[in-house]
């Protein structure tokens, strides 16, 4: 049997995107938190850091890293793909350099926002831009397939790193994530993208010849809808940082240990990979507009449970469903940005959007620790935000069309 054959139609049509897309979102994980938090202990010791100052030079690079996504997302709406690989993996590449070599401070912080920018924001909007923007068709399973990239890091990255840093030191795993992604990734995603033309050259004419609209970063600042979509995008990393982030306290307050809270995550894992990928025919059939308000469901299920009941099962339970929320977010958020605007300014309006979410990221421990240190109990707190997750999805359900 011809192996292309039991491959879906969108990946057997474009497998070299595909695989990019995928391949650029689990790059990313070098510049995610799961990887760096492995050697948090390590990192702040040898700087000389407080928590409280090691914690500020990782939030500050984060929200940089947010405000140069906003300034320099449309670059992958203007340059070809492959120069943007370029661009990503150097700045990633620097940044893991910085961060091994154990220079102190300065290096340290430039370290920081050089992974932060090159993979938590250029790589892993690229990979799901890509996915987006070149799968109409089938664009809800394309970005399901994308968003895999996530979990796949997870599983693969801070494992691996673990095993080096116990046999060479914690250093060693950043000095070797340099040269992976100059010798290896580079030249792969450089090779699947080499034939892609700049989407600004590539799709204008296409939209031309199909009468399709696509809006400006501009008019959708002005679009009504847009303010209306995005709180729904923001609900599931808001949340789940806000809790994730505090969870030594939840499990506290609800009397649980932690290893509780270590096994009740891989429900946290299992749903958000099984709702990643099941959410993709929906979003395609459907479509990624409705599919989103549907998205908060679960999530707000699971902080009303957890509001209302205590036990081991409710970790279980409430993960579970936190998780599926972050897995339906992924996916539908991934495609409606696409299905509102259009194609020719996709990456501009993505980044806009991402900018937003690192920022809701950053506000979440914030809000939550004052709100926990003003004596509120987990029980109201998880009801507030079951209540605001719910009226996020009433918003995106009812969120006007934009003007064509």
């Amino acid at each position: 049997m011809d192996r292309m054959n039991i491959l879906p139609d969108f990946i057997r049509q474009k497998p070299g995107l595909a695989l990019f897309a995928m391949l650029a979102v689990a790059v990313s994980g070098f510049g995610q938190t799961f990887f760096v938090s492995v050697f948090g202990e390590e990192i702040r010791t040898s700087a000389g850091l407080s928590h409280t100052a090691y914690g500020s030079i990782y939030s500050l690079a984060t929200l940089v890293s947010a405000a140069m996504l906003f300034k320099f997302g449309r670059l992958v709406d203007i340059w070809p793909l492959s120069r943007a690989v370029l661009l990503a993996t150097a700045i990633l590449a620097l940044g893991c350099l910085l961060v091994g070599l154990k220079g102190g401070v300065l290096l340290l912080s430039v370290g920081f926002f050089c992974i932060r920018f090159g993979g938590q924001g250029l790589f892993g909007h690229m990979g799901m831009t890509t996915a987006a923007r070149y799968f109409s068709a089938h664009r809800g399973k394309a970005v399901a397939l994308a968003g895999s990239g996530f979990p796949l890091a997870e599983a693969v990255l801070p494992a691996s790193a673990v095993f080096m840093a116990a046999l060479w030191g914690w250093h060693v795993p950043w000095l070797a994530s340099a040269g992976f992604l100059v010798l290896m990734v580079l030249p792969l995603l450089y090779y699947l993208t080499r034939d892609i033309p700049a989407p600004v050259q590539d799709l204008a004419g296409k939209e031309a010849k199909d009468s399709l609209r696509s809006h400006t970063r501009e008019e959708v600042v002005r679009d009504r809808g847009f303010y209306m979509v995005l709180p729904a995008i923001l609900a599931s990393p808001f949340m789940v940082t806000a809790l994730l982030f505090h969870q030594a306290a939840v499990a506290s307050m609800q009397g649980w240990s932690m290893h509780v809270v270590g096994t009740a995550f891989t429900c946290y894992a299992a749903g958000h990979l099984g709702a990643l990928l099941g959410t993709g025919p929906l979003v395609d059939r459907i479509s990624a507009g409705k599919t989103l308000p549907l998205a908060v469901l679960p999530m707000a299920a699971g902080l009303m449970i957890l509001a209302a009941f205590q036990g081991i099962w409710v970790a279980y339970v409430y993960l579970g469903l936190m998780g599926m929320t972050h897995g339906m977010t992924a996916t539908a958020g991934g495609a409606v940005w696409a299905e509102r605007y259009g194609l020719l300014h996709l990456g501009s309006i993505r980044a806009m959007a991402q900018s937003a979410v690192v920022l809701s990221t950053a506000a979440a421990p914030l809000l939550a620790g004052f709100l926990l240190d003003q004596g509120l109990g987990i029980n109201i707190l998880a009801a507030i935000l079951a209540a605001t997750t719910l009226t996020c999805g009433v918003l995106a359900r009812f969120a006007p069309a934009p003007r064509s």
